[in-house]
């Protein structure tokens, strides 16, 4: 069976400790419940992914060198 999330088309998916969490929410001024979500079942998401957490991804981009955007895990 193929790892969709080793494929060279799927950008890293990090999960964020909770020290992490609180910055990036404050950075942005919003709630957890704010981010936009990304269900438990993707298959990029790492196995220890659970609901609840936020992931940083980091995607390739033709203007930045990276675009990151964070996702909360939900059922």
């Amino acid at each position: 069976m193929v790892d969709v999330s080793q494929h060279e088309l799927v950008p890293d998916h990090v999960l964020l400790e909770p020290e992490e969490v609180d910055e990036v929410l404050a950075e942005y001024d919003v709630k957890r419940t704010n981010l936009p979500k990304i269900k438990r079942t993707d298959p990029a998401l790492p196995d220890e992914a659970e609901v609840g957490d936020v992931v940083k991804i980091v995607r390739n981009s033709r203007t930045t060198e990276e675009a990151v955007v964070y996702r909360l895990v939900v059922s």
